[in-house]
């Protein structure tokens, strides 16, 4: 067979262990640099080496399968960026279950959608998490035991501590005497994460060992003495896969639990780092603080989940003396990390998310009639290979994939004469607020559970600070009144941070649609040109 020559190939380059088990190599890893720091807490200063995080996790994984844990079984972490994470994460991993993350920005609806995807036999929960959401937590009848990060132990819980931590009870793991649960690498499931999909629903994907293995063998930035600083929280899959692929190397990251443009200047300054890995919003609270802090250590920033504006790029490069890239990336849950990258710092073009990625093999397709485009035209991006998704959790290939086997993005862009990538616009129509996915079908859904709206359309409106935030156009049923703070105030208290219509509420006679029904959002964008964004 030819190769087609309006796709564009990624490099085959990729070395992964033979045994295609992801726990395996993890370990392997963190034996490697075991002497080193792993992760700083940029606001405590508290550390943990390697090794540390490796002997939780051996620990841990042996605790669960002693519990009854076994190959397949879901786990669900719901827990923010904390020490005990990556013991937890790489413990589940190593005793064959799989691991789902939930957003601790959840609210109860979302918790039991996400619940009924995953059905988590066991939940690993940080205390905050556990306070807030007790009774939803203790609702599912799959769930069959509890497991807390901290000291304190609520009644019919386990504490992690108990279970990762050696005490009378038991004794540390040695490393000689460990071997993660046995995989096969291309087909069994080693994360089950949340993406909105096409429909603005909430979807389990699935990513295999094979997926996260490739993901940590084609990094482009594998310096083991690059210190790292990002804010993505670890529950997400750039904090998540991109946490592991900087375990891989052997790089010493700083997070913190919270994003404080203050703390992450100085985190910066204190530990000299080279490396950021941040969404725009961040960089753009960074270009308008007045904090005097040395930002001179910083080499490459790697910015992803939405798109970086030129004039933030250009004010980057005078807020960073020593700054030689800014690289853009693209990629999503279902592609578990970026399927577009920049191989190295000398090789960026302003605008561009970079070329296709090692393993990967993507094209553009006319949008209507879904034929291969050449350079320089815009369709929808579709990509296949082995950073790919297995599938969402109980459902199908057929409207996400096309015949083929390439993963239709839903994303609008082109490519030019050198192969570089750029994107132009969203099929899916999901708004992105600060690098969150804000699917629209789902603020309606929850506005017309008001008694006073008929209708409802959701769009989002550009916001130099945030990218994009929510705004609504509302039609009242007749007799009925509501306030655009009283729908705001309803949108809040049901659905989470990012969600909230910070674009405001406008009142019309009638959401414009098509023949079929379907929303034509094209015309809520015109009429939204009129109203400002608010924060």
């Amino acid at each position: 067979m030819l190769k087609n020559p309006l796709y564009l190939y990624g490099s085959k380059d990729i070395l992964v262990p033979v045994h295609l088990n992801f726990g395996e190599f993890i370990i392997d890893k963190l034996w490697t640099y075991r002497e080193k720091v792993a992760v700083i807490n940029g606001a405590t200063d508290e550390f943990l080496t390697f090794g540390d995080i490796l002997q939780q996790a051996m620990n841990f994984s042996i605790s669960l399968a002693r519990m009854g844990v076994r190959k397949g079984d879901v786990i669900a972490l719901c827990s923010e960026n904390r020490e005990e994470f990556w013991g937890a994460v790489i413990g589940v991993i190593c005793s064959g279950a799989v691991l789902s993350t939930v957003s601790t920005a959840y609210v109860e609806g979302e918790i039991k959608h996400a619940m009924s995807i995953s059905k988590p036999k066991y939940v690993i929960s940080s205390p905050s998490f556990y306070k807030s959401h007790e009774v939803t937590l203790k609702s599912f009848n799959h769930v069959k035991k509890i497991i807390i990060f901290g000291d304190e132990k609520p009644n019919n819980t386990l504490l992690y501590k108990d279970m990762a931590v050696a005490n009378g009870v038991f004794k540390n793991v040695n490393y000689d005497d460990f071997k993660a649960v046995d995989v096969i690498g291309q087909k069994d499931t080693l994360f089950i994460l949340y993406s909105s999909g096409t429909t603005g629903l909430p979807k389990g994907v699935m990513l295999s060992h094979l997926n996260v293995l490739t993901a940590c063998s084609v990094s482009p930035s594998n310096d083991p003495n690059a210190v790292t600083i990002g804010i993505s929280p670890w529950y997400h899959v750039m904090g998540l896969v991109g946490g592991l692929l900087s375990f891989s190397c052997g790089r010493t990251s700083v997070y913190t639990a919270k994003f404080n443009v203050e703390l992450f200047m100085k985190n910066i300054e204190k530990y000299r780092t080279q490396q950021l890995t941040v969404v725009p919003p961040v960089l753009v609270a960074v270009c308008k603080s007045t904090l005097k802090s040395d930002l001179s250590s910083v080499r490459v920033i790697y910015s992803g989940a939405a798109p970086l504006h030129k004039e933030t790029v250009e004010a980057l490069y005078e807020k960073f003396p020593n700054l030689q890239g800014v690289l853009q990336g693209y990629g999503a849950s279902e592609t578990t990390l970026a399927i577009c990258r920049f191989d190295k710092v000398v090789s960026t073009k302003p605008g561009s998310v970079g070329r296709a990625a090692p393993g990967v093999v993507l094209k553009v397709v006319d949008i209507e009639t879904r034929k291969p485009l050449g350079p320089n035209q815009q369709g929808e991006i579709c990509a296949k290979g082995e950073l790919l998704m297995k599938g969402y959790m109980g459902g199908g290939k057929k409207d996400d994939f096309d015949e083929e086997g390439f993963y239709r993005t839903g994303d609008v862009g082109y490519y030019d004469d050198d192969k570089y990538f750029y994107i132009c616009d969203r099929l899916k129509e999901l708004i992105k607020y600060k690098g969150y996915q804000v699917p629209p079908a789902e603020l309606e859904a929850v506005l017309l559970q008001h008694e006073a709206i008929s209708d409802a359309g959701v769009v989002g409106i550009p916001n130099k600070a945030a990218g994009e935030v929510p705004m609504a156009f509302v039609v009242l049923q007749p007799g009925k009144t509501a306030t655009e703070e009283e729908i705001k105030f309803f949108i809040a208290k049901r659905l989470s941070n990012p969600k909230r219509l910070r674009g405001g509420v406008k009142f019309i006679n009638a959401i414009p649609k098509n023949a079929s029904g379907k929303i034509l959002r094209k015309e809520l964008r015109k009429m939204a040109k009129s109203v400002s964004s608010k924060l």
